[in-house]
């Protein structure tokens, strides 16, 4: 049976690989050092396959249709943005387990939308390959987006439950396949508005504290309305946190690092999850 053996909180911020001018290189050099980290348990936890779940930033997905949530079941590739300085790439999948989640999910109550071949914006293409391809050639993808910043908003609940399912649904695989998930995206950025570079650590460092306590409970409790104020729209990709964290059924966290970085708009922090 499929079993989950690790899991990482951390940002999909695209002017990682971008370097602005104006970057403070001593944070930027702290930061992709944790994804080096976060590649390094991968490459020790053994993982087979790992399911990376991001959010669209009006790339994949648009106002002529915005699923709560979507999976990738077929060929991937990426990155969706040119000017990213990632490479253009296959992007090795895992399908058949991407399928099996996608039926699972339907005899629970999980209608996916799904994608027979995605092309891979920044939401999940940076952690892949910041944190993915360094730790194996060999290791598969499952992407999958939650619509955590576009509205109509997903849900904390539902966010939660949809993690729920996708944890179920790999311990209800039956090859022995060692799983990593990360939630990807955050912390506290405010995007496409008058607020745009800005950045709370006093937030960021709160998020952080609830991960390494494993307090789920609370980070389910934070209104939409509360992570517009305090952490900007971009915080709203906590969800995709939460997401991952609930595929655990119980974690207790450590942060690599955190950086806020006006500069790169966000609040930058990375962690593992212990399951």
């Amino acid at each position: 049976m499929a079993k989950i053996v690790g899991a990482f909180c951390m940002p999909h911020d695209p002017y990682l690989t971008v370097n602005p001018p104006n970057t403070n290189q001593e944070q930027l050099n702290n930061v992709l050092s944790a994804f080096d980290r976060v590649a390094k348990r991968v490459a020790e936890l053994k993982a087979d396959t790992v399911i990376t779940i991001g959010s669209d930033h009006y790339c994949m997905f648009g106002p002529q249709l915005i699923p709560a949530y979507a999976i990738g079941i077929g060929d991937l590739t990426g990155p969706m943005e040119p000017w990213m300085g990632v490479p253009e790439q296959v992007v090795n999948d895992n399908r058949e387990m991407a399928q099996h989640i996608l039926h699972y999910g339907a005899a629970h109550g999980f209608d996916w939308a799904a994608s027979k071949t995605m092309c891979l914006d920044h939401g999940t293409i940076l952690p892949i390959h910041l944190a993915v391809t360094p730790a194996g050639s060999h290791i598969k993808n499952i992407p999958i987006y939650i619509s955590s910043t576009l509205e109509p908003f997903i849900s904390m609940q539902r966010s939660h439950e949809l993690g729920k399912m996708i944890g179920d649904a790999i311990r209800d695989w039956p090859a022995d396949e060692r799983v990593v998930i990360f939630g990807t995206g955050g912390i506290s950025h405010w995007v496409g508005t008058k607020e745009m570079g800005k950045v709370n650590p006093e937030f960021d460092h709160w998020i952080l504290d609830l991960t390494e306590k494993g307090d789920l409970d609370t980070l389910m409790t934070i209104q939409d309305s509360y992570f517009l104020e305090h952490g900007g729209n971009g915080s709203l990709e906590v969800k995709n946190w939460v997401c991952a964290m609930s595929a655990l059924g119980g974690f207790t966290g450590e942060t690599f690092c955190y950086e806020p970085m006006p500069e790169l708009i966000t609040g930058l922090g990375v962690a593992e999850l212990f399951v």
